[in-house]
Order: structure tokens, then sequence, then C-alpha cells
């Protein structure tokens, strides 16, 4: 578990922007799950910055991409990463269901 993994959150209009820092790990990834899910119904766009991160763990990309699609109320939110680990967490197309 990492216990320097932070995510800071931010929203404006439509838009909000998550800011993570710290170790990507499964734990994080499930962090960041639980933002999604409980941010979601008020955004459209979700900006998550990557910039922060110093260590990113196979396995926690794996849990957060793999968990994207049951979010929840099958409304589509679009993501967008960005940073210098942008490459790394972003899934294969930016829309979660």
């Amino acid at each position: 578990m990492a216990v320097n993994f932070r995510i800071a959150v931010h929203q404006n209009s439509e838009n909000l922007h998550l800011r993570l820092g710290g170790d990507f790990d499964g734990s994080s990834a499930c962090q960041l799950l639980e933002v999604l899910k409980t941010w979601r119904r008020f955004a459209s766009r979700v900006f998550i910055d990557t910039n922060g991160l110093t260590r990113i763990y196979p396995f926690g990309v794996s849990i957060f991409q793999n968990n994207l699609d049951p979010l929840g109320d099958n409304r589509c939110i679009h993501l967008e990463f960005t940073g210098d680990h942008a490459s790394e967490l972003a899934p294969a197309t930016g829309e979660a269901h």
C-alpha cells in the first residue's frame, strides 16, 4: 500500500481536475476509482494530472484500467490524462462508462 499517495481535487464548471502525487499501486488505483465514482455525476470531463507521481506499479495500472468500465450509472465521462506519466495511466480510450 502506497502510504504517500494523494489526490488533490478541484472542480470548475463541468470539469473535474485531479492531481495525483506519490506512488501509484493497487490501493492507489482503488482510491482513484472511488474518487471518480464519487465525483462523476458532477463533471462531464475529468483531467488527471500525473506529474506528481513518483513510482507507477504495473499492478496499480492494471487495477485502474480494468475497473474503469464498471464505475456506475452508464453515463460516459471523458478522461484526459496530462503530465509526464499520462501515457502510463491512460487506457486505450479516454472514455469511461
